[in-house]
């Protein structure tokens, strides 16, 4: 891997990371594209998420101390808070802990993602029809207002993530917006649920390839931390847009979106001959 399709792969994971179009996928897609494959570069895939996170923890900075202060000391907002994002954490990461392997085995490749993608858009545009039509009523109107049984039930969507190409962004924020939730209120709820779900992914991914991922087979560890770097400057500028964007048009585009990315993979695979390399 040269610097270039480090950025690229960064650039990518920023971008798409806290959308609901799915990371995981576009970063498998792109870097199939470029030639780049193997265990060295899933588990690469994965590790440049902390980028992201860096941008939400920045974004994110004063609901984070109220976070911490939760935990050392006695602060009833921050307290409530991290309560309903562990609750919401708890099931990918057993769902996750048991299934890794296989999935790293079996989906990690252009028509799994593919098929999740076009799921995916299908599920957004009679979600986002239902709420139209039907006006679902608001229950939610600030983070703050969630329940902790409406968090478990964002945390039981969160788990079908799990499939490359599904998108945690996707699950989590349709969840909310069935419960009742503004598209705000399940965007930042979604941002924050990163928190814990993408660094425990993180730092299981980093030390269990950690030779892998900074030795010779990716260049060392310069490929990885301008992936990181990249990833974080593109999230933090797409997570500002992404919430302008969101409270004028909602989720349809990005239904369309995933539709049009899935079936043009199909296409590719089915001139190809198979999958991609």
């Amino acid at each position: 891997m040269n610097l270039i399709q480090a950025a690229i792969l960064g650039a990518v994971e920023g971008l798409t990371e806290f959308l609901p179009v799915s990371s995981t996928g576009h970063l498998i897609l792109a870097a199939r594209a470029m030639g780049l494959s193997g265990a060295a570069v899933d588990a690469y895939e994965i590790v440049i998420q902390a980028g992201a996170l860096l941008a939400v923890a920045w974004l994110y900075r004063g609901r984070i101390a109220e976070l911490l202060q939760g935990i050392v000391r006695a602060h009833p907002r921050g307290r409530a808070l991290l309560v309903k994002l562990l609750v919401a954490f708890v099931p990918a990461a057993v769902v996750g802990l048991g299934t890794h392997t296989w999935i790293k085995e079996h989906l990690f490749g252009a028509r799994p993602v593919a098929a999740a993608l076009l799921v995916g858009g299908v599920a957004i545009l009679v979600i986002e029809a239902w709420r139209r039509n039907r006006g679902g009523a608001t229950r939610f109107t600030s983070v703050d207002e969630l329940t902790v049984r409406a968090a478990l039930i964002i945390g039981l969507a969160q788990c079908l993530s799990l499939w490359p190409g599904t998108s945690r962004a996707l699950t989590t924020i349709l969840a909310a917006l069935l419960l009742g939730a503004t598209p705000i209120v399940a965007a930042e709820f979604s941002f924050l649920l990163a928190l814990p779900t993408l660094g425990a992914a993180t730092v299981y991914d980093f030390l269990k390839n950690r030779e892998a991922l900074l030795g010779p087979e990716l260049g060392g560890p310069v490929p990885v931390l301008v992936g990181l770097a990249v990833a974080a400057a593109v999230a933090a500028v797409a997570i500002t847009s992404f919430l302008r964007y969101l409270g004028r048009r909602g989720l349809v585009p990005f239904g369309w979106y995933r539709i049009g990315i899935g079936i043009a993979v199909f296409l590719l695979l089915g001139i190809q001959g198979g999958d991609m390399p």
